[in-house]
């Protein structure tokens, strides 16, 4: 067990990595982050900020020298640095589970492999490939295998000449080519796992997208299928004998769920718990790196969070210039709690915040929800 007040590393220096900063000094801990961005909403409050890139090995022989234990806060870190660290220190997730969740068709044979529904696939290497596929793979998505997030990376297609220009404006990089799915929706579900098996998993909760980008979450989800997602989702965290946070997506597909994808980490999904819960996912993600006993996960209440995205602070358009929106509209609601990450600079797409509203009749607490947006001038297309 690590205890307070040992050092505790960490790559990436975005907003994820923030709270897990914000935890760890909640519980009494220092923390180390690397970040190449000097003004990294993380770095900024770290006790130490290492300006580099992942991969630089005198910055991660400081880490191995400094640290008691490391983590990350998005997956596509370097797995080889991580398997350096994990020769001094305990590192979680380990190098093994970020090569899985990094790569779509390395994530899609795990899944196949333990037996996890998942939507037909194909992996892409080449133009033959896609020539090659089966033709109930389309209507499908062209998803690049590795770098993609929050729809960035996908392109719709509907059949082998589509897939083939896609694939070249993708620059040919290697691909997973995926049914299209008629969905029903999107649930979400986190969990932590400790290094003795033990797991402790949220609610699950409804996800709603727009443009590809997560827009609100909805815990617990509605509807009966949150025990069974949870169900999975500790199953993956145990055949991959993972240890740390974890979150894993679902589609839902007549009443049916399929795994989307697996993020080794807290995530945007779980950010309710921020508020709602008695233990957030990124103090499980501190207790599950220092061995300490995994918090209680249970809910308070309902809750509803919205994502606050760069669009905001440019009314005008991005010609009209940046202005701060009115957080006073938000702020006047008693059961509405605002999180604002910090960001130097707002960009169209990128998440700068969220507000989550809590308790009461979920029906009252959406329409709170889309009244507090419009206030804001977040329009629904």
């Amino acid at each position: 067990m690590i205890l307070p007040p040992a050092m505790l590393g960490v790559f990436g220096g975005g907003q994820l990595g923030r709270y897990f900063v914000m935890a760890a000094h909640e519980l009494g801990y220092r923390v180390m982050v690397v970040d190449p961005d000097r003004d990294s909403p993380a770095g900024r409050i770290a006790d130490v900020h290492l300006l580099a890139d992942y991969d630089d090995r005198p910055t991660i022989e400081r880490m191995a020298a400094a640290c008691a234990a490391v983590t990350t806060e998005f997956e596509n870190v370097p797995a080889d640095s991580l398997a350096y660290l994990a020769r001094f220190l305990p590192v979680r997730p380990d190098a093994e589970a970020l090569r899985i969740c990094q790569d779509r068709g390395a994530e899609k044979r795990f899944l196949q492999a333990h037996g996890f529904p998942h939507a037909p696939y194909a992996d892409i290497h080449g133009a033959d490939d896609i020539e090659r596929v089966q033709d109930c793979l389309f209507p499908g998505i062209l998803k690049v295998a590795r770098g993609g997030y929050d729809g960035k990376g996908q392109t719709w297609v509907r059949g082998r000449p589509e897939a083939l220009a896609a694939f070249r404006q993708l620059e040919e990089e290697p691909c997973v080519l995926e049914r299209r799915m008629a969905l029903d929706g999107e649930i979400s579900v986190v969990l932590a796992r400790d290094a003795a098996g033990r797991i402790g998993c949220f609610p699950a909760s409804e996800s709603r997208h727009r443009q590809g980008i997560l827009d609100l979450s909805i815990a617990p989800a509605p509807g009966d299928l949150g025990a069974e997602a949870r169900e999975i989702a500790e199953g993956i965290a145990e055949r991959m004998g993972y240890v740390g946070a974890l979150c894993v997506e679902f589609f839902v597909v007549a009443g049916r769920l399929y795994v989307n994808e697996i993020a080794p980490r807290p995530h945007n999904s779980g950010h309710y718990s921020l508020d709602a819960c008695v233990t957030n996912q990124f103090e499980q993600q501190v207790r599950a790196l220092c061995g300490l006993p995994l918090g209680d996960t249970r809910a308070y209440c309902t809750s509803l969070m919205v994502n606050l995205l760069g669009d905001l602070w440019y009314p005008d358009g991005v010609a009209g210039g940046e202005q701060e929106p009115d957080w006073g509209k938000l702020l006047a609601l008693p059961n509405l709690k605002l999180h604002l990450y910090g960001k130097r600079r707002a960009r169209p797409g990128r998440k700068m915040g969220h507000f989550t509203l809590l308790g009461g009749d979920l029906d009252a607490l959406r329409k709170t929800a889309m009244a507090a947006r419009a206030a804001l001038g977040i329009r629904d297309e």
